[in-house]
């Protein structure tokens, strides 16, 4: 809920998802600079209850058009 809303207010799509391990997984897209701030808040600040060890963000390529409508929290 709280990656959607900063991705939202942000302006990038995507999802993300907690895993089982206590990990997130997920894809995040929009214009460079857009996806950058989104990774540096998922780095920093993350939602309240969340403790951040470390982040790895992989898989990066430029792309042409976004492949989502939206940005979601997937279960």
């Amino acid at each position: 809920m709280y990656a959607e809303s900063e991705a939202k207010k942000i302006g990038v799509v995507g999802w993300v998802k907690n895993t089982r391990k206590g990990t997130v997984i997920g894809q995040v897209q929009g214009p460079e600079e857009k996806v950058n701030s989104m990774k540096s808040w998922l780095s920093r600040v993350g939602s309240p209850s969340s403790r951040i060890d470390r982040t790895n963000f992989s898989n990066e390529k430029a792309i042409s058009k976004v492949e989502y409508a939206n940005f979601s929290i997937r279960y």
